[in-house]
């Protein structure tokens, strides 16, 4: 691994660092692309910022989310992928060679694989940062299961919250949605989900204020929004469920996006808008936004592009 990256034309440059960039890293260096990933300075993806993971398959024992991007990454640069800790800055997917810029150099590829990810949106208030992993969590599916028969909460009121709030059910003992309005924003069927489901309750025109306990979530401090009043709730855990914001702003608008910013890809392939460049993970998948399915859409990002070179010789 290099922090200062050769100029020469190569087959593949891969944007970003998690489980979908290092699995697709992994594929194409071994099918002898010498690939050149920039996993940019945080490295990693959203798993950096995940305690225990139970549910990628190999480790019954779980393993702890920095330590499974640390593996991912020794094995990627075991056979032979460059990898270099800086963000790409712009790119030009106009004429090929591609052309992607990292510090102002640069650099010229045949084909590019974009797995930039997503960043959940958070409430930025005391409290959240510091309890992320030991009870604040922006990911149901993955950190539900710790929490068996105790109180959870949940922000937000679009369909992912309501449909993480009855995922939830299934663990807590009570789900407590925090919503700033009088109505919630999710489809009526979601919404008449919640309603019959009678281990929700939500809490209306209230906003989570803090986050309140030194090793683990022990309670919130809310505010009513309609008469500014504060209290203290008991809680065990706080899901934050108000939106993912995929990373594809430095990319200029040069790849077809939907309406919140996922690169499209075509039908079951990772092929985007632009021939030769294809995507995976979080910044195209806004479905499942899971590690195992992140790390599934590399391989075939990178087999895509293996396959899309063969074509082009």
């Amino acid at each position: 691994m290099s922090d200062h990256p050769s100029t020469e034309h190569r087959e593949v440059i891969i944007i970003g660092s998690g489980p979908a960039g290092l699995t697709a890293a992994i594929y194409t260096a071994r099918a002898n692309l010498t690939p050149l990933q920039f996993e940019g300075y945080q490295r990693g993806g959203q798993l950096m910022l995940t305690t225990d993971v139970e549910n990628y398959p190999g480790f019954r024992d779980g393993i702890m989310g920095p330590e499974l991007m640390d593996e991912m990454k020794a094995q990627a640069a075991r056979f032979g992928t460059e990898i270099v800790s800086k963000d790409v800055e712009r790119v030009d997917f106009s004429e090929r060679p591609f052309r992607v810029w990292v510090e102002g150099t640069e650099h010229r590829a045949d084909t590019v694989i974009v797995a930039t990810g997503a960043t959940a949106r958070l409430l930025g208030i005391p409290g959240e940062s510091e309890m992320m992993g030991r009870g604040v969590s922006t990911c149901a599916t993955c950190d539900g299961a710790f929490f068996r028969e105790k109180l959870i909460g949940i922000v937000g009121g679009g369909d992912s919250a309501i449909e993480e709030a009855n995922f939830l059910t299934r663990f807590g003992r009570t789900v407590y949605v925090f919503h700033r309005r009088d109505e919630l924003r999710a489809s009526k069927i979601m919404q008449q989900r919640a309603f019959d489901n009678p281990k929700i309750e939500i809490v209306w025109n209230t906003v989570v204020r803090e986050v309140l306990g030194e090793e683990k979530v022990t309670a919130v401090r809310l505010r009513d929004t309609q008469t500014g009043e504060e209290r203290t709730t008991d809680l065990d855990a706080l899901f934050v469920a108000i939106g993912h914001t995929p990373t594809s702003a430095f990319l200029g608008g040069q790849l077809e996006l939907d309406e919140n910013g996922h690169i499209v890809t075509q039908g079951k392939s990772s092929r985007t808008s632009v021939e030769g460049v294809f995507s995976c993970g979080d910044c195209q998948d806004h479905v499942y936004r899971q590690a195992i399915t992140a790390a599934g859409s590399g391989c075939m990002a990178a087999i895509d592009a293996e396959r899309w070179l063969e074509s082009q010789a």
